[in-house]
């Protein structure tokens, strides 16, 4: 059963204290806080994405240069003030603010 977030609504309707509550997906929103009786409504939650999509292992995987080559991305690094370096996939090896790339640059 998944859990849902639920927040007070103030008489002021400013949004209140959070709670969650584990119910069925087949039953209707609470519109009341179950001990207390005061006027609630469900807060929309982003979804959780875990597994090799999470942050930290997208961190690993965009450390791993020869990885990214492989697949066909370009990774440009800062060194400095307007200048990148090259570290992984096609294109020039140092983009400056002084000599900026083209299109073809890329290719």
């Amino acid at each position: 059963m998944p859990t849902y977030v639920y927040e007070v609504i103030q008489p002021d309707g400013q949004p209140g204290e959070q709670f969650e509550v584990v119910q069925p997906i087949s039953e209707p929103a609470l519109t009341k806080h179950p001990e207390t009786g005061e006027p609630v409504q469900r807060v929309i939650q982003p979804v959780f994405i875990g597994g090799q999509w999470s942050e930290s292992s997208m961190h690993r995987n965009m450390q791993d240069d020869k990885k990214l080559d492989r697949l066909g991305f370009t990774k440009y690094v800062k060194s400095g003030d307007g200048v990148y370096e090259k570290r992984a996939g096609k294109g020039p090896d140092l983009i400056t603010r002084d000599a900026p790339i083209t299109g073809k640059d890329l290719k």
